[in-house]
């Protein structure tokens, strides 16, 4: 841009400076023509024919006519007619002079084209520009004598086009010059004025790779304060920096001071409510224990209150779970084999729902039907891979438990006769635990806070049992305090590709 800018100035300038020179040549030029025309107008002296012009005509002031012989012959060319200058002279109605004097100080007559040419110049005693064939661009005079007598005297602009030549190949060449000069220069000068920007913009950088998204927030890095002068331009865009980042930091702590205070207060509740849903229960089956004395409809109604004191017990406990994991408790460490568990999961869910599919792909059983437990391996028996490592060092319960949440929600979220197949394989220091279904899937809109707490996709995935919203994100906490991760790809009968959900943990063997 700024060599844009340099660039139409100099042309700018140049041409205009070029248009101001050609214009002081040619008014010149014009200067000489209107004398020399008024000196022949008046009768000035004359040369003898066929006689050369001195080497100082141009310059020398006409000689007085008494020192020429024959002073007043009209067919002498008139002294002040310098080289690039014609003439054309009348006397009695006649031509008696047409002529032009040569670079070399040559008199040569003008053919009837070049005298046709001048005499069609307006007789106005103005200069004129016409162009002689052969000769080139002249500027012309057309006067009359004191005897009304026409006369055209000519000057050649070929001097002054070579002037204006000369003069604009030295202001390309001085342009191209100080345009270059002013490009290095000014670019020198724009980085050197822009580079405190590089710290700013590297602060910045640093901001933005760091994590803030959860967890207690570090303080953020600021500019630093040399680049904090307001007054200059790049101080004032420090300082405004450093501000929103102080309101960013201020705004990051309250907002993890609020989510500590409510996890907290979840974890303070479900402690608290543990013991009296325990007693709710326990005085619910000790009613239940003399039923001669129960009345059937208060029967149902303990039956009820049972029911939901198991539910809340579980919301209790998967809550206080989840308390446990965001305070960052460390877990039991302990080689666990994810073959048994998954043999275990998967008998589990095909007890709890028989109208489902179930599939296992343990490394060396391919794939099998589960509709009985005696379809279903031991963890290490004979049908497995002995050579393939799917033991991670990790708490065995919590595991359990990731692989009892993904079955479940596959079971719960899917209709009746879904295939769902359960995979463990092994990727370099990883293990891979894959649970696809055929079913609806999971809409767009709900994929991206599918692990969040309390996501529940209850309309979109045929929900027919109960859900509280909690199993993905316990699943979730739970693979990531192992060093691991989740995740999911869906698609729906809107999208092309088939319908299903698939979940992927991946654990580290070594260490979580």
């Amino acid at each position: 841009m700024v060599a844009g800018v340099v660039l139409v100035v100099t042309v700018g300038l140049a041409a205009a400076s070029t248009a101001a020179l050609r214009t002081q040549l040619v008014t010149q030029v014009d200067h000489e023509l209107e004398q020399a025309s008024q000196r022949l107008a008046q009768g000035p002296g004359v040369l003898p024919p066929g006689r050369q012009l001195p080497d100082d005509a141009t310059g020398t002031p006409a000689p007085s006519p008494s020192s020429l012989p024959d002073g007043d012959d009209p067919a002498r060319l008139p002294a002040g007619i310098g080289p690039g200058s014609a003439l054309v002279r009348y006397a009695d109605g006649q031509i008696v002079l047409a002529e032009y004097v040569s670079s070399t100080l040559e008199r040569v007559t003008l053919d009837e084209a070049q005298i046709a040419t001048l005499e069609a110049v307006p007789a106005d005693g103005r200069a004129h520009d016409v162009d002689l064939p052969d000769l080139g661009s002249f500027r012309a005079v057309h006067r009359t004598t004191d005897d009304d007598q026409p006369v055209v005297v000519a000057s050649s602009t070929t001097t002054v086009d070579a002037t204006v030549e000369d003069y604009v190949s030295v202001q390309v060449a001085l342009g191209a010059a100080g345009l270059l000069a002013a490009v290095l220069l000014g670019t020198w000068l724009v980085r050197r004025s822009l580079r405190p920007l590089d710290d700013v913009a590297a602060a910045a950088s640093r901001v933005s790779e760091l994590e803030l998204a959860q967890g207690e927030i570090d303080a953020i890095p600021r500019v630093p304060v040399d680049l904090t002068d307001e007054r200059t331009e790049v101080g004032q865009v420090g300082a405004a920096l450093n501000r929103m980042l102080e309101n960013v930091e201020t705004s990051l702590q309250a907002r993890h001071d609020s989510e500590t205070q409510v996890r907290r207060f979840v974890a303070d509740a479900s402690h608290e409510l543990r013991t009296p849903l325990a007693s709710i229960r326990g005085y619910a089956e000790l009613v239940r224990r003399s039923p001669d004395d129960v009345p059937p409809a208060t029967a149902r109604s303990l039956d009820r209150i049972e029911s939901e004191a198991v539910r809340m017990t579980g919301l209790v406990e998967d809550l206080l779970l989840l308390a446990r994991l965001d305070a960052g408790r460390p877990l039991d460490r302990a080689p666990v084999d994810l073959a048994g568990l998954a043999v275990d999961a998967v008998m589990d869910a095909h007890a709890a729902g028989p109208d489902h599919d179930w599939d296992l792909d343990l490394p060396g059983t391919g794939d099998l039907d589960v509709d009985l437990a005696t379809d279903l391996p031991d963890a290490r028996g004979e049908d497995t891979d002995e050579d393939v490592d799917l033991e991670v060092l990790g708490d065995e319960a919590s595991l359990r438990q990731v692989l009892a949440n993904l079955l479940a929600n596959a079971r719960t979220h899917t209709p009746p006769g879904t295939h769902v197949a359960v995979r463990l394989t092994t990727d370099g220091e990883d293990v891979v635990l894959t649970v696809a279904d055929d079913g609806p899937g999971v809409p767009p809109t709900l994929r991206p806070t599918l692990f969040r707490r309390f996501t529940r996709g209850d309309d979109a995935r045929n929900r027919t049992g109960g859900s509280t919203g909690l199993g993905l994100a316990i699943a979730d906490a739970i693979v990531t305090a192992h060093g691991g991760t989740i995740t999911v790809t869906s698609a729906t009968v809107d999208e092309p590709d088939p319908t299903g959900t698939t979940f992927t943990v991946r654990l580290p063997r070594g260490s979580g």
